[in-house]
């Protein structure tokens, strides 16, 4: 167990050395150490602290500058680093509980390591677990155990060659057999075989599979998740009909060990089955608490937003490393002046403040909201593993969904920006392997497809409004969710009819301004994206056709849009708070203002063609 760092704030937060960023720090209108402990409070510090103490104390996470490892050995170096974490015992099952924060704490201090150690780790008890917690039963509590002691190692199988985002169109089937009270697990071909799923390729013992349930006469109850044993713990040699493998070397996070799978006729026990969503008797008899198969269908699949929730949080990471690495070497930097012997720091230059300091306010307000959406996740799976089967834990899951699908993609992309930008803005030296752009670039990488491909997963967003919009037209139904983030479309007209008029740019830097801008401009872009679908339908398009006519120029940019909407909403109400203090007021309302508004700015071109549009009454239809 590692050794919880003890004193006062020097001890948490001890002064920097001291360097050519002194003249920056000491120009500052605020305290830094006060700002730490707000934004993460002082008993997170000790936590992280705790945990990069401990790390850079240990010999088996020492780097080597310029060293370039073989494949192999980083793979299985990352496994004894995922391994000794769990030795260190940083994080048990108890404090998971009571201090959920603490996991992407956790995970995020692994991020700024190595991308690739906070992936297994998360993979392996995030996924792997939450999947086995939320849709398993009380007959599955002894894998939780084994999980944190490492006796297992876990995947999450959903992915295959052939299918990924369309979930329903996976192959791999899951036949009853009453006479041994078995499933025998079977990959039909190839296509069906499980690909790119992390940690399968050299490492995992156990995954959970996700297979197309079938009883006695063929009926098909579709895709359920199984924990099925693909090797020995003790040889990892693969159990008797599955063929497992590595993928191989990838573009960048390479400790993580991706791998593929087929299962031929592979037996596991009835009790294999998670059955939170459903079960079978022995007899063979299918059962489900869930009446309605999408309900069923979605909360089976709560582990992804599980994942997407985690992927969010390392995008943010990623961004954040970038950020840091930019400004100081942008502070010290210096280039050309008032004259020829004064050189001025390259951040004092109005071009590079505006290309970094719009991601250093995005890595503040998407931090915050992964914080918040991470909690908002928990409430969730707690609901599961209560048994609340209510119409309310219903629709807090399709939330939570509709913001994950748009909060990955948001965060992902966001991160990938910012950190081309941060390697731009550093010039040439920004190209050395040695400062990490590179690498972050990389490893980032990923994030914007595996969990979803990020423009296929906006879709599930636009489609969530969508249907709330469709509820209102045909039974007058409220916008209302659990977690509030629609419940301002029930102002729908009233705010359509609003016209903003600022008169100072004093004005704009209040987030506010911005929110209000944004809740029209989210309105505006749901009526257009409803009547350009009904349209659509009209002109006889079937459905599926009429859905992908409206996501390029109304789909998409309307869940981009709602998403960055509700970041800035929660950011906004999170920095105007009463228990700010009062000295951190100022900058954190501008770091608020600013984020808003150069996200808004991206959509300039939406909110002219729709004052257009609003200046000619003509070319709008009011039938919506």
């Amino acid at each position: 167990m590692a050794p919880t760092v003890e004193g006062g704030d020097a001890a948490l937060l001890p002064e920097f050395p001291r360097g050519p960023l002194d003249a920056y720090r000491a120009r500052a209108s605020f305290s830094w150490k006060e700002l730490a402990l707000f934004t993460e409070g002082e008993d997170m510090l000790r936590f992280k602290k705790t945990i990069f103490s401990a790390l850079e104390n240990d010999p088996l996470f020492a780097r080597s500058p310029g060293a370039d490892l073989s494949l192999d050995k980083y793979r299985e170096l990352n496994f004894l680093r995922c391994k000794r974490i769990f030795e260190y015992d940083f994080l048990s099952v108890e404090d998971m509980f009571r201090s959920p924060l603490k996991v992407p704490a956790l995970i995020q201090c692994l991020g700024m390591y190595d991308s690739s150690l906070a992936a297994k780790y998360l993979l392996h008890t995030l996924v792997f677990g939450s999947a086995v917690y939320s849709s398993g039963s009380e007959r599955h509590l002894t894998y939780i155990q084994k999980i944190f002691s490492m006796e297992i190692f876990g995947c999450f199988a959903l992915t295959e060659l052939s299918h990924g985002s369309n979930t329903k169109a996976i192959r791999t089937t899951a036949h009853y057999d009453p006479a041994t009270k078995e499933f025998i697990i079977h990959s039909p071909d190839f296509e069906a075989a499980k690909f790119w799923v992390g940690n399968m390729g050299k490492t995992a013992t156990h995954a959970v599979v996700f297979a197309k349930l079938h009883m006695p006469g063929d009926q098909c109850h579709g895709l359920h998740p199984f924990i099925v044993q693909i090797r020995d713990p003790k040889t990892l040699l693969p159990m008797p009909g599955v063929m497992v493998g590595d993928m191989g070397k990838k573009l960048g996070q390479n400790g993580l060990d991706n791998g593929f799978a087929m299962f031929h006729k592979v037996r596991v026990p009835r009790q294999s089955l998670l059955n939170r969503m459903g079960d079978v008797t022995p007899e063979g008899t299918y059962v489900s608490p869930f009446k309605d198969v999408r309900q069923r269908f979605g909360v089976s699949l709560g582990g992804l937003s599980s994942g997407r929730v985690s992927i969010l949080s390392l995008a943010v990471v990623n961004l954040k490393l970038a950020i840091a690495i930019a400004l100081r070497f942008s502070a010290t930097r210096r280039q050309f002046g008032p004259t020829q012997e004064e050189e001025i720091a390259v951040l004092e230059y109005p071009m590079q403040q505006c290309r970094l300091l719009p991601y250093l306010a995005a890595a503040y307000a998407l931090d915050h909201f992964s914080k918040s959406l991470f909690l908002d996740l928990v409430e969730l799976q707690r609901g599961h593993a209560s048994g609340d089967c209510s119409a309310r834990q219903a629709e807090l899951g399709r939330e939570i969904h509709a913001l994950a699908s748009a909060g990955k993609p948001l965060a992902s992309w966001t991160a990938q920006q910012g950190i081309q930008e941060c390697r731009e803005a550093c010039g040439g030296h920004g190209y050395l392997a040695m400062n990490r752009l590179g690498v972050l670039r990389d490893d980032n990488d990923p994030n914007c497809t595996y969990e979803g491909d990020n423009n296929v997963l906006l879709q599930q967003t636009s489609n969530y409004l969508l249907g709330l919009r469709a509820r209102r037209v045909q039974d007058g139904a409220c916008f209302r969710s659990p977690l509030k983030s629609v419940d301002f479309l029930n102002a729908y007209p009233s705010i359509l009819d609003q016209k903003f008029e600022v008169s100072s740019v004093a004005d704009c830097l209040d987030s506010a301004v911005a929110l209000a801008a944004y809740k029209w401009l989210v309105c505006y872009l749901l009526r257009e994206t409803y009547q350009k679908l009904n349209q659509e339908k009209r002109s006889r398009s079937s459905d599926f056709e009429a859905r992908n006519n409206c996501q390029v120029s109304h789909g998409r940019p309307l869940a981009l849009a709602f998403l960055e909407l509700t970041v800035v909403q929660r950011f906004h109400e999170h920095v105007h708070q009463p228990c700010v203090p009062p000295s951190l007021r100022a900058v954190l309302g501008r770091l608020s203002a600013l984020y808003a508004l150069w996200s808004l700015s991206r959509h300039a071109a939406l909110l002219y063609r729709a004052e257009r549009r609003r200046s000619c009454p003509g070319r709008r239809d009011r039938s919506s």
